[in-house]
This record gives structure tokens, C-alpha cells and sequence, in this order.
């Protein structure tokens, strides 16, 4: 998927590798297998703020561009002066399936950070990753700097084995020229407006084909998946238990319709077609990049990119359109990003919180990099750091409000790795297909699915 470009992101690939989804629960099922650990492996006490002492310790990451990478050292040099007594050995390009391997060998690093969230409740289960509540309350870090819908990602069962490293939000691009051209002259706010939109924008060839889409409501084009779609409901992924709640909660089902009268009123076998077309997302050759998709849900690196890509697209961004009966929740959108903690066996576990608690919390660090890499940073007291001067943009500022936006949900770490996601897009693919008869017999089926994964999970 990477391309040599200025900028990478890294948190949009737990939400757009589709085949890493289905096997997150796999890579998961792994890492519980590291072995039974007691909470004794965990750091018995917070770190001695006045121990001084020389110290070498490893962190390993997942970036792998040179910008990315060069990046990171930026802000871990910042660290070096804050703490010139520890060394950072830094290993990049390193990826769960090599941290869950030097886990279970007895050779992992002193920090490991992952792109993937949906390991999370795994590794906090099973001890891959040590409990950080000692350290957080020994130095007193003010969770309350996080959101909830991030807090809810990066600890699992009121065990906190990470650290939020930088986030991603999803909204809502829009072209500005062809909206202009339509006699629009706002971006929609409600789910009925946007299918409007959607239908008014779309032009067709000579053929029938699908010229310029309006959106991409079809599953599977760029970020559309169910995640991104079900959160304008207010959709809740988990019950209070930890067990799958597609076929309980309405709002999933009520989605499910939405899309599917949007897909047939404009044709599946066509928007299929104009899907299966669609350029690498991650390409200047991207549709909307190139104007060929009107409207699209996406998230704040596409900034990014439509500038080191030199896209002449006219755009604007705003939220993701809500249900029409629930405008309270217009401004907020889906929530994910990267995790960072210490796993099992951290040689150095005091010197390895300091680095793991300078990258998360030090507002300016948090910035620095986020401002570096396109991405959001994941404090409330970073997004106002002068440090993120991307923030005077309002195109990404959009990205910023979705973030501390008090309903703005995520996909909840869960035991299975995440499975009760992964299981929802295959299903989602028949039903717009027009493959199920029965949805709430079909959602009620997935909630079955997930559920034996998680009991696999567990």
C-alpha cells in the first residue's frame, strides 16, 4: 500500500487494510497465547522520578518511511534532553506478530507501539502488555486529557496495558466545484440530505456507467465500511458485558437500510462496477482526488495527501451527516489510532514509562509529531499546543472538533481482537448485495459469530 511520498499516516491502517481485519482475532488469539500472567508481572509501584541512574532501553515501532521514522527521532530527541540519562535504542518496522514473538521468546522491547487497537484487549488479558495503572496514578496523569471513545480503545475491562499515540478521525470531504454546479451550497447535516446529495451529484455516462459518483455508499469502496457508516446512529458495538451487539442495538439495522435503499436507488450492479474501478485510495490517482467521487468519508490525512499529491480538488470538510433524529449527535465521527505500552519482560519498565508517558502526554511531543505525520493529536491540551499549526486550517480543524466531541465513539478493545467488526463487513457485503432475506435474523448470526470468537478470545 505505501508509495514514496512527503508524508505517511500510520493510525489509518487499522481502519483501512481490510484483510488485516479478519485477522486481527487470529494475530490476537496469538498473543493470549504469550502465557497465564499474574498481575504480579506488572510493575508492583509507579517509577522513582529522582532515580537518575544510566539506562539503555528499547522501543519498538511500526513506521517505516523515512519522514515518519525521522519523525519520531525529532521528538525522542526532545526526550533525550528531558531526560539525558536514558538511551533510546530504537527499532522501526516492527509489527504485532514480532512483538507477540518476542514476547512469548522473553526478548521483547522496553516500549512497543502498534498500529492496531484491536490487539489491545489481548494483550491487557493475558499480561502481554503490563498494567499501567500503577505508573498513571503514581504520577498522577489526568486521564480526563483523553477522550473517552480513545480511552475506551486502549484499556480493556478496566485494565489499562496502553497508551493513545496519535489518532485518527473520519469525516466528511466534500468538491466544492461540483456542488457549486449542483446548486448546493452546504455540506449535508442529516443522512437523508446526504443520500439526496448523493443521488443529485452522481452523473452518468452514455452507457449507463457511473461518470462522477455523488458518494461511495457501496462497502468496500475507500473507508466505507460499517464502522465509519454506523456511528452517524449512535450505533454501540458491545453490551455492557463484552458480548457483540449488532442485532440488539436498532441502530445498526437502521443503517443497514439506509444504505441499501441508497445503493438500489442508484443501482448495486453499477456502483459495484464504479467500485471495482476505483484507483489505489492511497494513490494520487485517488477518485475524489481527481474528482471523481463527489463526497466521501475519510479521515484527517487525506489533507495530506491532496497536498503532496498537488490534487487541484476544490474541497471542504465538515462531520459525517447524522441520523434525522438525532442532531445532537452532528459534529462527532468515528474515533481509532495507534496504542503504546510496555509488554511483558521490559527489562527497564521505570525508564520505559518515562518515554512511553513523554509521547502521550507531553502536550508539545504529542503535537510535534502529529504536526509531523498528518495526524491527530490524542490530548485535548495538544490540539491547542502552538506546536500543531496544521490546526489553522480549517479543513483539518474539522478533524480536531470531531475528536473532543463528546459523542464521538470507536470500536471498543475487546478480547477477540475485534472480530465482532471484522465479522460485520462480509455480512454487510451480501446484504447490499441483496443476499439476505432476514436482517435481523442476519445481524442476530453475526452477533452469534463474534460471540464464539470472543469466547475463543477469552
Amino acid at each position: 500500500m505505501r508509495r514514496p511520498r512527503q508524508i505517511q499516516h500510520c493510525a489509518r491502517h487499522a481502519a483501512t487494510t481490510r484483510a488485516i481485519r479478519v485477522a486481527l482475532a487470529a494475530t490476537l488469539f496469538s498473543a493470549a497465547a504469550v502465557g497465564c500472567t499474574s498481575a504480579a508481572s506488572g510493575p508492583a509501584a509507579g517509577p522513582n522520578a529522582s532515580d537518575t541512574t544510566p539506562v539503555t532501553i528499547t522501543f519498538w515501532h511500526a513506521f517505516k518511511d523515512d519522514r515518519e521514522v525521522g519523525a519520531v527521532n525529532d521528538v525522542l530527541a526532545s526526550f533525550r534532553t528531558k531526560y539525558p540519562y536514558i538511551t533510546v535504542k530504537v527499532v522501526k518496522a516492527q509489527d504485532d506478530t514480532k512483538i507477540n514473538q518476542a514476547v512469548r521468546g522473553g526478548t521483547a522491547p522496553d516500549v512497543a507501539a502498534s498500529f492496531f487497537a484491536g490487539n489491545v484487549g489481548g494483550w491487557c488479558s493475558s499480561g502481554a502488555f503490563q498494567d499501567l495503572t500503577p505508573f498513571i496514578k503514581a504520577d498522577h496523569v489526568d486521564m480526563n486529557q483523553i477522550p473517552l471513545a480513545v480511552q475506551s480503545y486502549t484499556a480493556f475491562k478496566g485494565k489499562r496495558c496502553t497508551m493513545p499515540w496519535l489518532a485518527d478521525t473520519f469525516g466528511l470531504y466534500y468538491n466544492k466545484k461540483l456542488f457549486a454546479a449542483a446548486g448546493i451550497t452546504s455540506p449535508p447535516k442529516t443522512m437523508s440530505q446526504f443520500a439526496e446529495y448523493t443521488r443529485k451529484l452522481t452523473r452518468l455516462n452514455a452507457d449507463g456507467s457511473i461518470k462522477v459518483a455523488g458518494s461511495m455508499p457501496y462497502f468496500g469502496g475507500y473507508e466505507m465500511v460499517p464502522e465509519h457508516l454506523v456511528t452517524s446512529w449512535g450505533a454501540k458495538w458491545l453490551k455492557p458485558d463484552g458480548s457483540s451487539n449488532t442485532g440488539g442495538d436498532p441502530a445498526f439495522a437502521k443503517a443497514m437500510i439506509w444504505q441499501k435503499k441508497l445503493v438500489d436507488s442508484i443501482g448495486a450492479h453499477k456502483l459495484k462496477k464504479f467500485k471495482d474501478g476505483l484507483p489505489d485510495e492511497f494513490s494520487a490517482a485517488n477518485a475524489f482526488e481527481t474528482g471523481k467521487i463527489a463526497m466521501m468519508v475519510d479521515g484527517e490525512w487525506r489533507t495530506s495527501f491532496i497536498k503532496n499529491d498537488k490534487s487541484k480538488v476544490d474541497y471542504a470538510t465538515a462531520p459525517m451527516p447524522v441520523a434525522d433524529d438525532m442532531p445532537e449527535l452532528y459534529g462527532s465521527g468515528y474515533i481509532g489510532g495507534n496504542v503504546i505500552g510496555i509488554p511483558k519482560g521490559s527489562k527497564h519498565p521505570g525508564a520505559a514509562w518515562k518515554l512511553l508517558k513523554f509521547l502521550t502526554t507531553d502536550a508539545d511531543a504529542v503535537a510535534s509529531l502529529a504536526q509531523a505525520i498528518g495526524n491527530v493529536p490524542t490530548t485535548l491540551q495538544a490540539l491547542t499546543s502552538p506546536k500543531l499549526t496544521v490546526a489553522r486550517d480549517p479543513r483539518f480543524a474539522t478533524f480536531l472538533n470531531v475528536f473532543k466531541h463528546p459523542h464521538s465513539s470507536t470500536t471498543p478493545a475487546s478480547a477477540d481482537g475485534g472480530a465482532y467488526v471484522a465479522n460485520l463487513l462480509p455480512f454487510a457485503e451480501k446484504w447490499q448485495q441483496g443476499k439476505v432475506s432476514d436482517l435481523k435474523s442476519g445481524l442476530a448470526s453475526v452477533d452469534a459469530q463474534s460471540n464464539a470468537a470472543l469466547k475463543l478470545g477469552q
